[in-house]
């Protein structure tokens, strides 16, 4: 693995009828939806965005999670979302006030974007493609 800058903070996840943390997910990159709630219009706004690319999300094996702090409401999309256990501490220990926040944690485990704006797939995507090992190298 690459040079890590900003480590993602660990957290576990609940999906699948299973339980796993971030740091087992190691390789993927994973894509981060932390808010007060699942009917928050960012969080809306940013799924819909999400779909328009799911295919090529999910062919780059993309893992999509959701934080919320003040409920734990499943999130209504074709783009299957794992739950973070205790979105409140998650949305702490990732410095996120009462807002949205989408963040992409690279194949590193870096932080590659954190962001309280929703933002296009075609942005979602070229952060995924290009995760700080790759910008790296090209800046050489």
């Amino acid at each position: 693995m690459g040079e890590v800058v900003r480590l993602a903070p660990n957290f576990a996840i609940d999906g699948a009828g299973k339980t796993t943390t971030l740091r087992s997910l190691s390789g993927k990159p994973v894509v981060l939806i932390v808010a007060k709630s699942a009917r928050e219009s960012a969080v809306r706004a940013q799924v819909k965005k999400l779909k328009e690319l799911y295919q090529e999300f999910a062919s780059r094996q993309v893992i999509f999670v959701a934080a919320f702090q003040d409920d734990n409401g499943a999130i209504q999309s074709d783009i299957p979302f794992a739950l973070a256990r205790n979105g409140a501490k998650v949305a702490a220990d990732y410095g996120v006030g009462n807002g949205f926040n989408l963040i992409i944690i690279g194949k590193d485990g870096n932080i590659d974007l954190q962001t309280s704006k929703v933002c296009p797939a075609s942005r979602v995507r070229d952060v995924v493609i290009n995760s700080f090992v790759v910008q790296a190298a090209a800046r050489r």
